[in-house]
């Protein structure tokens, strides 16, 4: 039976959630303008900035992507810069995390997805992802996006816990291990070869094979997110195109979801 009282909570916790992302937001955004750090809107976030002026309305994260350099010396100065009230999860910062891309917590709020474990005591708390933006080979694009989106799925799929009760789950496992050690041989080859025009997510964050020309995203430029200028890749409607196709035309009614099971925005109230 549907749980509608948990439903109507959920929903009257979205509002708050988003302003408690929009502050973890600010904080990023003020550590990348004192250390001369190159971060974008990215994904969903980047869509309510174009669409919307600010968050898509049932949307409930918040996605921002920064270059691989860029990257590595935030993750040296983050938590020495951020409040205590806010925590930079990663594997080396919180083990148990099954999270293998970065995000910034807040500690004073929960927030339960599809898959969290409860057996292990990662942070689970309010969030924005953090994706590392990585040089792409020189070779033509639909190779690179069927290389990386196969080689992310096959991941996730391995990596997934799973009960062998069901014929799927024993078919797929291998199925998976085929594909992976037949495709991650060539997307390695194809990284012998350096100086590629295009750019995008890590090859295992890559689940839609998403490939940006460097072009499209520098120089970046601002634009307005819930009133507040934040950098934007040069050109957001390619960048949007790449990533969402048609991205201007709203979902239908059913799917707009709130992706979380459970918000509680301020563990205080």
């Amino acid at each position: 039976m549907k749980n509608s009282f948990l439903g109507t909570f959920r929903r009257s916790q979205l509002r708050e959630c988003q302003l408690k992302q929009l502050s973890i937001l600010k904080e990023v955004d003020r550590i990348c303008r004192k250390y001369n750090l190159i971060y974008w809107l990215d994904g969903g976030t980047l869509l309510g900035a174009i669409r919307h002026k600010g968050f898509i309305p049932w949307d409930d994260d918040l996605d921002i992507a920064m270059p691989s350099d860029d990257f590595e010396k935030f993750k040296k100065i983050v938590q020495k810069e951020l409040p205590e009230s806010l925590f930079f999860q990663t594997k080396e910062t919180d083990p148990s995390t099954p999270h293998h891309f970065a995000k910034i917590r807040d500690l004073n709020s929960f927030f339960v997805e599809y898959g969290d474990d409860f057996t292990k005591p990662y942070q689970k708390g309010i969030y924005i992802d953090i994706f590392c933006f990585v040089d792409y080979p020189p070779f033509p694009k639909k190779i690179l996006s069927f290389l990386s989106r196969n080689i992310s799925k096959s991941i996730s799929i391995l990596e997934k816990k799973r009960s062998f009760d069901e014929l799927k789950s024993v078919c797929e496992v291998p199925y998976f291990i085929l594909k992976y050690i037949l495709l991650y041989p060539i997307w390695y080859f194809c990284n012998l070869f350096k100086g590629g025009k295009y750019q995008s997510f890590q090859v295992r964050d890559n689940a839609l094979g998403v490939v940006h020309r460097k072009e499209v995203i520098y120089p970046l430029v601002k634009g307005f997110f819930e009133e507040i200028e934040f950098p934007i890749p040069f050109d957001s409607d390619t960048y949007l195109k790449d990533q969402y196709k048609d991205y201007m035309v709203l979902p239908s009614e059913e799917k707009r979801q709130i992706h979380a099971i459970y918000i509680h925005a301020n563990l205080n109230k």
